[in-house]
């Protein structure tokens, strides 16, 4: 989708027209955190799923603005498997929001690499998108996305949907044969946002 919003100065990367995921706002400078949300909210941004365990932007968002509504639902990201009720809390609550025709949403964690772009996998599969054409859109939005938990997602996805036997081996293996054929190294891209976040 050429035709998607780029943004300057959030952490973010619109999937759709109205589905973003990302990073946290800038944890050390309220100014940047500010024009940050700044430009999210230009740019249409008005639900927010924060996914960090660790931190919650709920009182810095709200005091910056009262337009976007906020679901703080943390979890840690240490490669642990992802109950599907997880799942079912975050997703329900974005099909809520997104019953709003004007209503765009942003799934983040801190960096933006995992926990983020898996709940935004899980709404993509949620909306009918095919399992490898999701997590492809998620790549291609966000080239660092390594989705880890995308997985456990389709997991969630197939006991939601009632899928079959044979339609969940098949989705397991197609999805495997995507991060076969699109590999990421993760290690690498964690240590150079590190990096950044020490400059």
């Amino acid at each position: 989708m050429s035709d998607l919003p780029t943004l300057d100065l959030a952490n973010a990367s619109f999937v759709t027209p109205r589905l973003a995921v990302g990073g946290d706002l800038d944890q050390w400078d309220d100014e940047l955190a500010h024009r940050q949300l700044g430009e999210l909210l230009a740019h249409g941004v008005t639900h927010v799923v924060d996914v960090r365990i660790e931190a919650d932007d709920q009182a810095l968002v709200r005091r910056l603005s009262d337009r976007v509504s906020y679901l703080w639902h943390g979890m840690d990201d240490v490669g642990q498997r992802v109950p599907p009720a997880w799942f079912e809390t975050a997703v329900s609550w974005v099909e809520e929001a997104l019953e709003d025709p004007d209503a765009v949403v942003l799934s983040h964690c801190h960096m933006g690499i995992n926990r983020g772009p898996s709940l935004g996998y899980a709404v993509l599969l949620a909306q009918g998108v095919d399992v490898v054409e999701a997590i492809a859109l998620i790549r291609a939005a966000r080239p660092i996305a390594a989705v880890a938990y995308a997985e456990d997602a389709l997991r969630w996805w197939h006991r939601r949907s009632g899928a079959t036997s044979a339609q969940r081996r098949s989705d397991r293996a197609r999805l495997r044969a995507w991060r076969e054929e699109n590999p990421l190294d993760v290690v690498r891209i964690i240590a150079q946002r590190r990096r950044a976040e020490g400059d």
